[in-house]
């Protein structure tokens, strides 16, 4: 008799939960625009002010970043608006500090989040500290309808590649299901947290040595869709119709 196929199955059950909450790293970013785009209906805490950092956005910049993108000139403007507010929230450099891109999603400035990590380094893609504007509609022009499977395939990827490897490996695996465990509030042995990691490598790792490369990766979410339907977000397509409070006169400076 298998002693281990209670175990085992019990696995697979809560890691039918854990993949329903697959992508939770995703849905930090669906915040991240609906929390800037309240406006920060809260008190702000005071300002810095470094005018001397800033940059300023001329037309032509909105026209470029329109032909890198999938977003239109009249939506990179939008996303500049939301930028300007998430960007002036605690320093006012023109510059997304990380405390900043954690105030607007959990309203302080303190504390650590594995999944706000993962998200603040891809959008950084200089890796210099801070999101410059260019980067941030970068990174969401991923999220865009437009936007090609393959992109959003390689997004989710790199978010789970917590060493940047080019793997994602066991220990990885581990770090996400136990950031997950703690988002969702579920209490597991570590043994049944050993088994759902051996198992979700198992189901991933097609050709068996040890990690998830891209190629496996790929693979098994063209078998799992789902695990990619916060990939997209559909107001972003026309994001200055979703939040009519803006008004888009253009701000660039000629």
């Amino acid at each position: 008799m298998n002693t281990d196929s209670p175990l085992i199955e019990e696995a697979t059950s809560r890691r039918g939960r854990i993949y329903a909450a697959l992508m939770p790293l995703i849905a930090v970013v669906e915040v991240l625009v609906c929390a800037v785009a309240s406006c920060f209906n809260y008190c702000k805490p005071r300002i810095i002010e470094d005018q001397d950092q800033k940059r300023a956005y001329a037309a032509k910049d909105f026209a470029r970043l329109a032909d890198e993108t999938r977003f239109t000139v009249n939506e990179v403007e939008a996303l500049h608006v939301l930028f300007k507010k998430l960007s002036s929230s605690l320093i006012d450099d023109g510059l997304i500090h990380k405390s900043e891109l954690q105030l607007a999603l959990f309203q302080t400035p303190n504390g650590e989040n594995l999944f706000l990590d993962r998200v603040f380094d891809l959008f950084d893609e200089k890796r210099n500290g801070v999101i410059e504007f260019d980067e941030f509609v970068h990174a969401l022009s991923v999220f865009h309808p437009y936007a090609p499977i393959d992109e959003k395939i390689d997004f989710a990827f790199k978010l789970y590649d917590l060493r940047q490897t080019g793997f994602i490996e066991p220990e990885e695996v581990k770090q996400m299901v136990i950031a997950i465990l703690m988002e969702s509030e579920m209490n597991l042995s570590d043994d049944l947290l050993e088994a759902i990691v051996d198992k979700t490598i198992a189901d991933v790792d097609k050709d068996n040595d040890g990690k998830i490369s891209h190629e496996d990766w790929k693979a098994f979410v063209s078998r799992n869709p789902s695990l990619l339907r916060n990939m997209t977000l559909p107001y972003l397509k026309d994001i200055t119709t979703v939040f009519p409070s803006f008004i888009f006169k253009s701000e660039a400076e000629f």
